[in-house]
């Protein structure tokens, strides 16, 4: 009786029964120089011969369908974020405040008080700034709003004067006639009917911003609260080098979103202590209302300090005269002179970092989407988005170029150049963090398989 032979071994099993790789080398065939339908060889792995490569047609059908797509996300998002555009623009206020006065909240806590101490301190200092600007304003509204009013007939009357006896060709009875227009259209029934609309729109208005008012407040308390823990609660998320890109974002727009609105800030300040001195020493009524508005008006750049400025120049030119108004104009100039030159430079430094046309068109959008707020908050988000472009991406060829010559972008006003030391070495350990860091936010058996050291089981 002969016995069977042994079977041959198996592709993984050597005769001497230990385990070894498989042998592809004479099962896979070779096709090292075949290009694929995606474009990139393979040299150890089997693949069909290419098909037919689609025609012209077809790759811009497919490209069209993709751009189709990506726009009807966007415009969907866009529809989303304008039916709570509420709450968006209150949410992006108390960012930039709370960036503003973090620093703020973290110096005291360093010096011994508690999170919620320092919470209430820097928030009741800002109730009680911007609640005494408000009383001084209305105070000096209701103290010399008489004054102006009788200002402003006499310099109706002085115009009048001046048309009827100048070169110009305007008498009495076209003066009349216009005066009877307006005060027939002020006393009509059309009017009358626009202005308790306005005013249903009004208080529609009213009740929307109010509502905006508080939920920023309330989202600016636990942002300087609690704002620590939700930029812990981010980073867990993530690790390794993606963590430390999220950290260094976090960072960075803190830091623009902060500087931006301290700096605008002081600048603002200065000019209204300026100007509202200029129009104190002049005479010209509401002095200190029109200071406040050139305070609100330096953070829309551009076009908010001349705005203002005009408007201080038109009281002037009513209440006083032109030659009042003239020197309000000089005193106006000189302060932008002095702002654009000297201020801006020496506060802001290189908070923005963002050219001058950039600026323009962001106040442009952000004008004609959101109107004053859009103004207010266009352009420190355009920088954050320009910050956060360079801390994801490394595509920019930064230094100069044999061909392309000097980088029109200044080394100093790139993102990395602004970390602090203590920020750089944070960044360093979070990519060398080890994977295994912490426990898992898994379920309550896992957790606590993690926490006793023994495997888990999978039931």
């Amino acid at each position: 009786m002969t016995m069977p032979e042994d079977p041959l071994p198996s592709d993984h099993e050597s005769r001497d029964g230990s385990l070894r790789p498989a042998d592809t080398s004479t099962t896979a065939p070779d096709f090292e120089g075949i290009q694929p339908s995606g474009g990139r060889t393979t040299g150890e792995t089997a693949v069909h011969p290419p098909g037919p490569r689609p025609d012209a047609l077809a790759r811009a059908g497919a490209r069209a369908g993709h751009v189709l797509l990506i726009a009807a996300v966007v415009v969907g998002l866009a529809w989303l974020l304008l039916r709570v555009s509420t709450v968006l623009v209150a949410v992006l206020v108390a960012l930039i405040l709370a960036a503003a006065v973090g620093p703020l909240v973290r110096w005291l806590v360093d010096h011994g008080w508690s999170h919620l101490l320092a919470t209430l301190a820097a928030f009741l200092g800002i109730l009680v700034l911007v609640g005494g600007l408000l009383a001084g304003v209305i105070v000096a509204v209701r103290s010399q709003w008489n004054l102006l009013v009788t200002s402003a007939v006499e310099g109706w009357e002085e115009l009048q004067t001046w048309l009827t006896s100048g070169p110009l060709p305007v008498d009495d009875q076209s003066l009349n006639d216009a005066t009877e227009q307006v005060t027939d259209f002020l006393t009509s029934g059309d009017f009358a009917r626009g202005l308790a609309n306005n005013t249903l729109t009004g208080l529609s208005a009213a009740t929307t911003f109010l509502t905006g008012l508080v939920l920023m407040i309330v989202v600016l308390f636990f942002l300087l609260k609690d704002g620590w823990k939700f930029t812990n609660f981010t980073l867990r998320w993530f690790r390794h080098g993606t963590r430390a890109r999220v950290a260094e974002s976090i960072d960075r727009s803190s830091q623009v979103l902060g500087g931006y609105v301290r700096g605008t800030a002081t600048v603002a300040a200065v000019d209204a202590v300026v100007i509202g001195a200029g129009l104190f020493i002049l005479g010209v009524p509401l002095a200190l209302p029109l200071a406040v508005i050139v305070f609100i008006g330096a953070f829309i750049p551009i076009v908010g300090a001349t705005v203002a400025g005009i408007l201080a120049a038109l009281v002037a030119l009513v209440a006083n005269g032109p030659v009042a108004a003239l020197v309000v104009v000089v005193i106006v100039v000189a302060v932008n002179q002095l702002e654009g030159n000297l201020l801006q430079p020496v506060v802001m430094g290189r908070t923005l970092s963002l050219h001058a046309l950039v600026v323009l068109l962001a106040l442009t959008v952000g004008t004609l989407a959101g109107g004053i707020f859009g103004a207010i908050l266009a352009v420190p988000y355009t920088a954050v988005a320009w910050t956060l472009i360079q801390v994801w991406t490394d595509r920019y060829q930064a230094g100069p170029d044999p061909v392309l010559g000097q980088d029109p972008l200044d080394a100093k006003d790139r993102a990395a150049a602004k970390a602090t030391p203590a920020q750089r070495w944070r960044y360093w350990r979070m990519r060398r963090q080890k994977t295994d860091d912490g426990a898992e936010l898994g379920t309550v058996i896992k957790q606590e398989h993690h926490d006793t050291g023994t495997p888990a089981r999978d039931d």
